[in-house]
């Protein structure tokens, strides 16, 4: 065989490649390697298994519905979201300038003004004017987004960080997720303030603090509001403006709208120049207003204000050495709102003026009055002295006093012994008590103006009157002794009562009740021979300004405490004073003889406990039936005080009369209020000597009671008293009198 045919086959590449060149296997070109590359994946994934069976079927429902939820999902995102910026854009357009949200309050402010010009109360919903976030106090604006809410200027409107936070703290103590913390951003609690644009519509049948707590309500629905709102807000106002709406309208205690208002009402200063301490307590105030308010508790506001401070010092707007000088030194009250915003006065003169422009006024109102601050303080300090150091501790007894001048200006009230006190029961104006014997010298001034002398006699003995229908009443005198013979001034002097009832049944009752009625005492008085004994009602205003018409000469005066009202920013009053002297009721000669005999009764008589000074002092002592009322009214050359001491619930006193405690009262307060003042003499004038004092001259008659109440023989008896006189007087009584020892 034959080396050719011993070759070898040609190879099957070599037929593919005839006429070429092999290829070399190692250099093949990048697009042969990128078309292997699918060939090996797809190979790799067939020969991964598959799952199958129950696991596998589970696995692609939940794929499934995965793909679903998330299909859904972003859908319904874009269309809430769509629905979002809808509804912040609607609130959007609905938000006014910013000018008409400063001043929300439906109701207007009284501001109260004392005889010198200077502020000592407010009533109403003060506001002491605009604010701005720029021009307050830095150190208020720190401390109160210290307080509220420290990423003020880094979020939106709405802190989900701070809602998540809220509702944490309000699970972990046991209350629901919206009860308690609420986790609102300072711009949230500021739609809040404007209740979400809503207007309060008088006509809608709620009240405007029914209103209010509507729109603080919480819940999820208006919790959703409350945040489109402040969304909204956030776009149509800079950061400065909600804080500016905020510092303006939030309500931080005492009455007080805002941070003027708040500054001036505590602190007696405007908002741009509180101190640290100053304005962590009014930042702190914004948590429980009331509760927290420093003129309700200054110890709890200022603890509270100290916490404040160290917010403020952890957020860097105090150092160490500025927080610890503002715990060290806190924010103390101005003088005015120590005072209470003018308590029981300030009530007063709130209830007698025009209700348009006081309770339930509008506009902001400045009300310049009579009180005199510092005869203020001498009543107060008095009343205090006296219940320290001569009331048996723990007592429930209650007094109220009233200064005034002599034309019936009240220059200081108290109506109870809380003096730092607002729209308490005023004892002084509201409480309707029996006189007693400080009812005495009405008898006397109509006997005196109808021409008896003060030294006119008149018997002290026995003496019993027949009241048609209700038998015979016989007074008796305080100590039960009778004296005889006494001239009228004794008989004051000493408050015997039956030479009083003697008197005014000889004048007549209604002669006395007409005097009493005209000096100011205008409740229904005793009908029987009762009145002579101070059997009627009277307030402690009305006794002590009866008392005033007797200092100034005989002329009635109307008790005052307003001298003028005008609008704040006019300088034109819309009214004046409502009171002051009237017509006159007795002669002047008369008024200055009976201002004589009350004299005797401070320097010689039942109130010798009243004397103080040196000084010329007139006045009476009034006790009531089983000691159930106290009175001391008398005045001197300058002023007229009333003093009123009993039980809220008509307790006996206990070993008190009118010449004992409330005459000391009256002197620790009188001697107060004339610290420093000139000795003057009291405008009275000394009878003439008497003529028929002596053995030989006769007692004047035991007057008898009238017959009867009305009629034909009521006329008659009229007719012949005016023609021959009368020693009966006035109508008889349908019931039996009570008995009244009296000193």
């Amino acid at each position: 065989m034959s080396d050719k045919s011993k070759r070898k086959r040609p190879l099957v590449a070599d037929k593919r490649y005839a006429g070429k060149a092999k290829p070399k296997p190692r250099k093949q070109t990048k697009p042969q390697k990128r078309k292997a590359a699918p060939a090996r994946r797809k190979a790799t994934r067939s020969r991964r298994p598959r799952r199958g069976g129950i696991l596998g079927f589970f696995a692609a429902v939940a794929r499934w519905f995965w793909r679903l939820l998330w299909t859904i999902t972003w859908r319904l995102g874009l269309v809430a979201g769509l629905a979002l910026a809808l509804a912040v854009g609607y609130t959007y357009t609905t938000l006014p300038p910013l000018e008409d949200l400063l001043d929300g309050r439906a109701r207007g402010s009284v501001t109260m003004l004392d005889r010198e010009g200077d502020v000592f109360a407010w009533r109403g919903d003060q506001f002491g004017g605009v604010v701005t976030a720029e021009s307050v106090s830095k150190h208020l604006r720190n401390a109160v987004i210290a307080t509220e809410d420290k990423r003020f200027y880094n979020h939106f409107g709405v802190s989900p960080r701070g809602i998540a936070s809220a509702v944490r703290i309000n699970l972990s103590e046991g209350r629901g997720p919206l009860q308690g913390h609420g986790g609102s951003t300072i711009t949230q609690q500021t739609a809040k303030l404007l209740c979400l644009g809503e207007p309060y519509d008088p006509s809608s049948g709620l009240t405007e603090k029914e209103y209010e707590a509507d729109c603080r309500r919480s819940s999820l629905g208006r919790k959703a509001k409350e945040a489109l709102f402040a969304l909204a807000m956030e776009l149509k106002y800079s950061k400065n403006d909600i804080l500016s709406v905020y510092l303006n309208r939030a309500y931080m205690g005492g009455g007080a709208y805002g941070a003027e208002a708040a500054a001036q009402r505590f602190f007696g200063k405007p908002s741009s120049a509180l101190s640290p301490a100053e304005g962590a307590m009014l930042a702190g105030l914004l948590t429980a207003p009331t509760t927290l308010s420093p003129t309700n508790n200054l110890d709890r506001s200022q603890s509270r204000a100290a916490t404040v401070i160290r917010l403020m010092e952890d957020q860097g707007y105090l150092t160490a050495a500025q927080a610890d000088d503002a715990i060290a030194n806190p924010a103390q009250l101005s003088e005015a709102a120590e005072a209470e915003a003018g308590g029981y006065f300030a009530d007063w003169v709130m209830s007698s003026g025009p209700e348009f422009f006081t309770r339930n006024t509008t506009e902001d109102v400045i009300i310049k009055t009579t009180l005199d601050q510092r005869i203020q303080r001498a009543a107060e300090e008095g009343l205090k002295w006296v219940f320290e150091n001569k009331v048996k501790p723990g007592s429930k007894a209650q007094a109220a006093i009233v200064v005034m001048s002599a034309d019936g200006a009240v220059r200081a009230l108290v109506g109870g012994r809380k003096t730092k006190v607002a729209g308490a029961f005023n004892r002084a104006t509201q409480a309707m008590r029996q006189t007693g014997s400080a009812f005495k010298p009405f008898i006397y001034a109509a006997a005196l103006d109808l021409g008896y002398s003060p030294n006119d006699l008149i018997v002290d003995e026995p003496y019993c009157i027949k009241i048609p229908g209700s038998g015979e009443w016989c007074p008796k005198n305080y100590t039960k002794r009778f004296r005889g013979p006494v001239t009228l001034t004794d008989a004051l002097k000493n408050s015997l009562n039956i030479p009083a009832v003697k008197v005014s049944e000889s004048v007549g009752r209604e002669v006395v009740s007409s005097v009493a009625s005209q000096f100011g005492i205008k409740s229904d008085l005793a009908a029987g021979p009762a009145l002579a004994l101070g059997a009627s009602e009277s307030t402690l205003l009305e006794m002590t300004g009866a008392y005033a018409g007797i200092l100034n000469g005989g002329s009635s005066v109307t008790p005052y405490g307003l001298i003028d009202l005008r609008l704040l920013g006019e300088t034109e009053p819309l009214m004046g004073t409502g009171g002051g002297i009237n017509e006159r009721v007795i002669q002047e000669d008369a008024a200055r003889q009976l201002v004589y005999m009350m004299e005797k009764v401070i320097s010689e008589g039942t109130g010798q406990r009243a004397k103080f000074g040196g000084r010329q002092l007139a006045g009476k002592t009034g006790t009531t039936s089983a000691n159930k009322d106290a009175w001391f009214v008398g005045f001197s050359a300058d002023y007229v005080a009333g003093v009123w001491m009993g039980y809220d619930d008509n307790t006996p006193l206990t070993g008190v009369t009118g010449g004992g405690l409330p005459a000391e009262i009256w002197r620790e307060t009188m001697r107060r209020v004339h610290d420093g003042l000139p000795v003057k003499d009291l405008p009275m004038m000394a009878p003439a000597p008497p003529s028929n004092l002596g053995e030989a001259q006769p007692a004047p008659p035991t007057p008898q009671p009238r017959q009867g109440g009305g009629g034909a023989d009521n006329v008659i008896d009229r007719v012949l008293r005016d023609i021959f006189g009368s020693n009966s007087g006035g109508d008889g009584a349908a019931a039996p009198a009570p008995t009244f020892l009296d000193r």
